[in-house]
């Protein structure tokens, strides 16, 4: 068992940043190559000047996620994808105004946010890991 553990401590975060960033890397690519469309999304759900902020979302996902992926000041790497994530979830997956034949979808798609906020806080509390340019253990 001390071996597995001893394995886990190694690579776990690091996978662990893999899977979490894959999601924002592939939000902030699409962004960038569907500019428009993501402008559109935006003002159709209440978001205000839609135009100007699609700019600082694509850099706290880009940044956010190259920073977490690649263990470099990967603290600020999680707090700019949190800062991308809490607005996101409130205005795209308030599964509260959401008819009900989206409803459930929404709600799904809420508590996933939620749990990927776990993941990030946990990231921002313990550090990115052996793994990493920063070698950021549990400081």
């Amino acid at each position: 068992m001390g071996f597995l553990c001893k394995l886990a401590t190694t690579y776990a975060p690091l996978v662990g940043r893999v899977f979490l960033v894959a999601i924002f890397v592939n939000s902030g690519v699409d962004k960038v190559f569907n500019y428009d469309a993501t402008v559109k999304a935006m003002a159709a759900r209440g978001m205000p000047l839609p135009e100007l902020l699609v700019i600082p979302a694509i850099v706290l996902l880009l940044a956010g996620s190259v920073m977490l992926l690649l263990g470099w000041k990967a603290r600020w790497g999680a707090a700019a994808l949190i800062v991308f994530t809490i607005p996101a979830t409130l205005y795209f997956h308030n599964f509260w105004d959401y008819p009900q034949a989206q409803f459930r979808n929404q709600f799904h798609h809420f508590f996933k946010n939620l749990a990927i906020l776990g993941g990030l806080l946990m990231v921002l509390g313990m550090g990115s890991g052996p793994l990493s340019l920063d070698k950021d253990k549990h400081r």
